[in-house]
């Protein structure tokens, strides 16, 4: 069972997020810190008391926007101990997910929490630690008659992500938003998660750039580069400039990276006089 630090600077919020760790049964015991500093003088002694010691944390759940130190600042910290504490983030900024994952951080996890999202950052946290079994039997469902059929019940947001063939579910401060995939120009890769991006802004979706490329290929969808999945048909020019290949795609200038030049041409070719 998972020992869990908190650690934000709104009093109110830290109660909350403690409140919710500590109904969770895979969870040991909860403890709270409102600042930087005492969040990392509690590590500290946590670390120097060693893994299996009576001060251990296992798991920090950590706010990014604090006064002083930022909750980046300190998974930086900890990133250079040798046995660090697994970071989830817990924070009402989706902008910062791409840095949280680059410092390995295990979830990124929005505000206004919702219960059952904050449960699958501890499965991902048990799941690391190799603890996913260790859930108190009480704590299974209840089994289903054999006359009734359960209606399954969707894991939170990179499992569903689709609500019928035209749509994508995104998730902003634990608000559900439905965006239709016709209004999607182009897609970008921020680590585990995409940012969609329409003529209205842009949502962060916890789904890998690959697996909406595969999804979405018989939507005109098409990969330029690495890092970029473009709508076809709002694709604006196609420029050759100094052997660098770029699309322009409303205001935005995308770079084509060369194993996909040549096919794009192509697709633009056909796409044009089709």
């Amino acid at each position: 069972m998972l020992r869990v630090l908190a650690v934000d600077d709104e009093k109110p919020l830290l109660e909350e997020l403690l409140y919710l760790l500590r109904s969770d049964p895979r969870v040991h015991s909860a403890e709270g810190a409102s600042d930087a500093t005492e969040a990392l003088r509690r590590v500290t002694r946590a670390l120097e008391s060693g893994p299996d010691g009576p001060d251990g944390i296992d798991v920090v759940f950590l706010d990014i926007h604090m006064a002083g130190l930022t909750g980046l600042d300190i998974a930086r910290l900890l990133a250079g101990f040798a046995r660090p504490p697994l970071i989830v983030f817990v924070t009402a900024h989706e902008g910062f997910a791409v840095q949280a994952f680059d410092l390995k951080a295990v979830d990124y996890v929005l505000k206004p929490v919702r219960p059952e999202r904050l449960a699958e950052a501890v499965r991902r946290a048990c799941a690391q630690l190799g603890r996913a079994e260790e859930v108190p039997v009480a704590a299974a469902p209840p089994a289903v008659p054999p006359a009734v059929v359960a209606a399954p019940r969707p894991a939170p947001e990179a499992a569903v992500p689709d609500r019928g063939p035209e749509q994508i579910a995104v998730e902003l401060g634990g608000v559900t938003r439905f965006v239709a995939i016709a209004d999607i120009a182009y897609v970008e890769a921020q680590g585990d998660y995409a940012r969609l991006h329409t003529d209205e802004g842009s949502h962060l979706v916890r789904i890998p750039l690959s697996t909406l490329e595969e999804r979405w290929a018989a939507r005109g969808f098409v990969r330029i580069h690495r890092r970029h999945l473009v709508a076809l048909a709002r694709i604006d020019e196609l420029r050759l400039d100094s052997g660098t290949t770029t699309v322009r795609v409303g205001s935005a200038v995308l770079q084509v990276s060369r194993r996909h030049a040549r096919e794009l041409r192509d697709l633009l070719m056909r796409h044009a006089t089709g």
